[in-house]
């Protein structure tokens, strides 16, 4: 097996014990990762801590590195895709198009304006806001997207003048620790330090002294230990937690001509993405069509292991995901589902569930009131486009949502109904650098992205200096 090393102050930092990383397409250990001790955590945030001041003294080198590490991710998009799709799941193409995501990301966060505002100038005084680094920032990311979602925090986190201490998932650590080994040609020693492991060092990352900022994208449950650790020193906090999107079909819908798009948007990732469709709020008059539309791109699909040309979809990536998904299908089913797609397990090794449509769920079944995150999408009926965006907006997520219609503005006029941070009309999942990203409720504390993303990295100055 290759060794992968953590980066700790620019140095490659081997383990003094290891975990295993499983593939998902086969459900046995393919590598070995490098499970951080107490005090390799120690060292990487005194690394970041000590590179601080120089680092956030020099913006224009700050742009220039953010620049070279772009061309970095793109020129080694294809090996680093590799290794996602081995430890993650998705196919092959979709992991190297990640890659290249996070290059954008870089790109993108070079060029954005750093503000500094004149709010009064005058006889009396001049009065400045400017915006200074955090300090050191604690970046615990997740696996369903472990590189692009760690480039929406290191690029302006880093862009702002912070360091880093990024923590990938223990279920997909080998990419993000490839990307420290890849950033080390760019980047200055202990500005990004990369390590691994379990549950215990995000822990001790969100209770160590050091990071005066929590960057998390996780669970909700997790997000909210993540806050009460944060809170005893005052650390700043993002977190961007989960989500249980719906789309709603308005009854001037075409079935045949959304089919498609909201297929994707439901199965990106093979449905492992925070924001992707989890549930279809379709009219009376359009249901049955909406259901076979569905159901017949889920059994089209081709589900197989990415690394196999012509794949779809991958494995679910990871046992304890792969049985949640499975009890809440056969939970709904055995409530009185009708399944019109899939329904089950595929009878291979690996974490395999067939791509599945589920209609005439009763009402309380929990695939539909809970965040499934795999594939599985049900399809609920409704008669009044009230009653939809009630039954939309009553859960604890706010993350994102959808309206489909033929009359755009009234789409429009549904959509800004939601209770949710991002709506969209007539698409899903239209993510974009420059667009702000986040949740209401329980999806979620600040926003991501954008200029506005850039911000949460940063605390506000007033320089006040009085004229005679």
């Amino acid at each position: 097996m290759p060794e992968h090393t953590m980066t700790i102050a620019g140095r490659p930092a081997p383990a003094e014990a290891t975990f295993g990383v499983i593939n998902p397409a086969t459900g046995e250990v393919a590598e070995v990762a490098p499970d951080a001790t107490r005090a390799q955590l120690d060292a990487a945030m005194h690394a970041a801590h000590a590179a601080l001041p120089a680092w956030r003294g020099d913006e224009d080198a700050r742009r220039k590195a953010l620049l070279a590490a772009a061309d970095v991710l793109y020129s080694r998009a294809a090996e680093i895709g590799r290794i996602l799709t081995l430890e993650q799941g998705k196919p092959l193409r979709e992991a190297t198009g990640e890659v290249k995501g996070a290059g954008a990301w870089m790109k993108y966060y070079a060029g954005v304006e750093i503000p500094r505002e004149v709010i009064q100038d005058d006889a009396r005084a001049r009065v400045e806001v400017v915006r200074r680094p955090v300090g050191v920032v604690a970046a615990i990311t997740p696996w369903n997207f472990p590189l692009l979602l760690a480039a929406w925090k290191i690029a302006p986190a880093l862009l702002a003048g912070n360091t880093i201490v990024l923590k990938p998932s223990p279920y997909t650590p080998l990419s993000s620790l490839k990307l420290g080994e890849v950033l080390r040609e760019v980047l200055p020693p202990g500005v990004l330090n990369v390590v691994s492991g379990g549950d215990d060092l995000g822990a001790w990352m969100t209770g160590h002294p050091v990071p005066r900022k929590i960057s998390f994208t996780g669970s909700v449950a997790t997000g909210k230990r993540v806050a009460l650790a944060a809170a005893p020193d005052l650390k700043r906090v993002t977190l961007e937690l989960g989500g249980n999107d719906p789309a709603i079909l308005l009854p001037d819908a075409d079935p045949a001509a959304v089919a498609d798009r909201l297929f994707g948007a439901a199965f990106l990732n093979n449905g492992q993405t925070c924001s992707a469709v989890k549930r279809v709020y379709a009219p009376a008059s359009l249901y049955d069509a909406v259901v076979e539309a569905l159901a017949e791109r889920a059994r089209a699909a081709k589900v197989g292991d990415g690394m196999t040309e012509g794949v779809q979809y991958g494995p679910v990536n990871n046992r304890p995901q792969f049985e949640r998904v499975t009890d809440l299908v056969a939970e709904a089913v055995a409530g009185g589902a009708r399944v019109a797609a899939g329904g089950e397990p595929l009878d291979r090794p690996g974490y395999f569930f067939a791509p599945t449509i589920l209609a005439d769920v009763p009402a309380g079944s929990r695939v539909v009131d809970e965040e499934q995150f795999g594939p599985a999408l049900p399809v609920v009926r409704y008669d009044d486009v009230d009653e939809a965006v009630a039954r939309a907006n009553g859960t604890h997520f706010g993350l994102s949502g959808s309206v489909w219609g033929g009359d755009a503005e009234r789409a429009a006029q549904v959509a800004s109904r939601l209770e949710c941070g991002t709506v969209w009309v007539n698409t899903h999942l239209a993510l974009a650098p420059h667009q702000p990203f986040g949740g209401f409720k329980w999806s979620g504390v600040g926003v991501e992205n954008g200029p506005w993303g850039l911000y949460g990295f940063t605390d506000i100055q007033v320089l006040h200096t009085a004229k005679s």
